[in-house]
């Protein structure tokens, strides 16, 4: 008989994955392990025809975000995300961009020419383009294994019915080495398969069929990082390059957005280490160091930080922010690009914000 989770302990720390159902707040399930949530999501091609670059573009990484311009400004301009490029297409004046590829974009057929950024400067600009979008795959099936099924997950095995193995939607709690709640992963919680697991006597192998957000190649490190417990120094995310400095930020946000911190006494003085802002995640990093410690949040964009000024986020106006090493800020960040292709200094924005929410700043 399978051993099932006590339904009257603190399950979820039984495990580092917690299947729970979301409207009742169940826990399915715990397990140590997760197959098919790291795995790259499928990807568009943009084939760029008369590419006229603004300045190298090497192939690799170009950028979170690379937003496509109308030239002729009659179709607001739209994004890829995490964008790679791919080169020349070999004997012709075009240019290959691969991206995630999930924004409404322009209408089938168009046609015009478009200009390209990537949030700090100009790429260049192509006479027209194709995309090809990638193939629709069937949802990749996420397998927990070793995992402790409860009394009513062990029930709907038995029953078997297509309608017991649906388990409707759930989350996937993610939890880190101390057991402290890193993120979740929504999905649609299809029973496609069961198994005896060789985990343990009386654990089982879990396959699920619906779809789950997936954690892409490239942030796996960050992860890792992560999933072993937050950081104890402050610091750590400064050799990533800026593509990694992202998924630190994503899983800096979502932890601080869950923690309730207990807010300093008005006229406190924080001290921001600038030598490594280099590009925004950097900002918002060093600033969420600066407010509440080793990997603290404390915004991730300027309306999340006028938000986390508010409160309860480690900080009580009126305060000081001591900004050592600021030039490197301005050097950096002191002239980036809109969506729509303004240019904009967003280090006085930043401090804008700060002011507005009580904060003095030293430069």
């Amino acid at each position: 008989m399978m051993r099932a989770v006590p339904e009257n302990t603190d399950h979820r720390r039984l495990g580092r994955y917690a299947l729970v159902d979301t409207g009742s707040d169940h826990v399915w399930g715990v397990c140590g392990e997760v197959e098919g949530l790291f795995r790259d999501p499928p990807r568009a091609t943009y084939e760029l025809f008369g590419w006229t670059s603004d300045g190298p573009l090497a192939e690799g990484w170009v950028g979170a975000c690379v937003w496509l311009v109308p030239a002729d400004g009659t179709l607001d301009a739209w994004m890829l995300e995490d964008v790679e490029s791919l080169g020349r297409h070999p004997g012709t004046d075009s240019h290959v961009l691969t991206g995630l590829d999930e924004y409404l974009g322009p209408p089938e057929g168009y046609r015009a020419p478009v200009r390209l950024h990537n949030e700090c400067r100009w790429l260049g600009s192509c006479e027209e383009f194709t995309r090809i979008l990638p193939p629709e795959r069937a949802p990749h099936p996420l397998v927990l294994r070793g995992l402790t099924p409860s009394l009513r997950l062990r029930e709907a095995l038995a029953t078997g019915t297509r309608r017991s193995l649906d388990l409707g939607e759930a989350e996937l709690e993610i939890r880190d080495g101390r057991g402290e709640l890193l993120t979740d992963r929504m999905l649609s919680a299809k029973i496609r398969a069961w198994s005896p697991s060789s985990h343990g006597t009386d654990l089982i192998d879990l396959e699920l069929g619906g779809e789950v957000d997936p954690v892409p190649g490239y942030a796996r490190p960050v992860w890792e990082q992560w999933l072993s417990g937050p950081p104890d120094v402050a610091g750590v995310w400064t050799g990533l390059d800026t593509r990694r400095r992202g998924a630190w930020l994503d899983l800096v946000r979502e932890r601080g957005c869950r923690l309730k911190c207990q807010d300093r006494a008005a006229g406190h003085v924080y001290e921001l280490d600038g030598r490594h802002v280099t590009d925004e995640p950097g900002l918002y990093l060093a600033l969420g160091e600066a407010i509440s410690g080793p990997g603290g949040y404390f915004g991730g964009n300027l309306d999340a930080l006028d938000e986390c000024l508010g409160g309860t986020f480690g900080y009580t106006a009126p305060s000081t922010l001591l900004w050592r090493d600021s030039a490197v800020a301005r050097e950096h960040l002191s002239c980036v690009v809109t969506p729509e292709g303004e240019t904009y200094d967003l280090v006085a924005a930043f401090l804008d914000v700060l002011a507005e929410g009580g904060m003095r700043v030293i430069l």
